[in-house]
């Protein structure tokens, strides 16, 4: 009796675990790869130069870490995120900036999209009859009275110009007959 019990235990246990992933992983005999874009750098520990400290919070933020936006800045100008004072283009910016020449008119943008309109071939009758309404910008609209309202709100908070969602413009949804005519 107690052979047979233990016969359709095994059995069972044995089909379980050939049915579904979720048996193989609970038991450790499958193994997950870590995500490699998950997988991030740390500033390395020191010694704090003032042993009175307190100990930091579990899961508050780091102090030396730096945001992408600090990241970027210390990767293209690191004279400016580490604090130091401007000293100034140096003989090799002033060089490079001499070898460009005189700069840009200030209606360059314009000239440049006037050229360009010129030498877009005109659409075909077939294409203007198909493809007659113009299509949407790309991207989102960012709403610039809420983003400034929200910056302000951050700034007198003392919070992160980061912290929050910047407000869209929802574009109206189009009904049937609407985006015919």
């Amino acid at each position: 009796m107690k052979a047979r019990v233990v016969l359709v235990t095994s059995l069972a246990l044995g089909l379980a675990a050939c049915s579904g992933d979720e048996l193989t992983r609970t038991f450790g005999l499958t193994r997950d790869a870590p995500d490699e874009f998950r997988v991030t750098t740390r500033a390395p520990l020191s010694m704090p130069p003032d042993l009175t400290l307190r100990p930091p919070r579990p899961g508050a933020t780091r102090p030396q870490e730096m945001t992408q936006r600090e990241q970027a800045e210390a990767a293209l100008a690191p004279d400016t995120v580490m604090g130091r004072p401007d000293a100034g283009a140096s003989p090799g910016q002033e060089a490079l900036v001499a070898a460009a020449g005189r700069p840009a008119p200030a209606d360059i943008r314009n000239r440049v999209d006037n050229e360009a309109a010129l030498d877009t071939p005109s659409r075909p009758f077939t294409d203007r009859l198909m493809f007659w309404q113009s299509p949407p910008p790309p991207g989102t609209q960012v709403d610039a009275e809420r983003e400034s309202a929200r910056l302000r709100q951050n700034a007198a908070l003392g919070q992160s110009p980061e912290v929050g969602d910047t407000p869209i413009i929802q574009r109206k949804r189009q009904g049937l007959f609407s985006s015919i005519f």
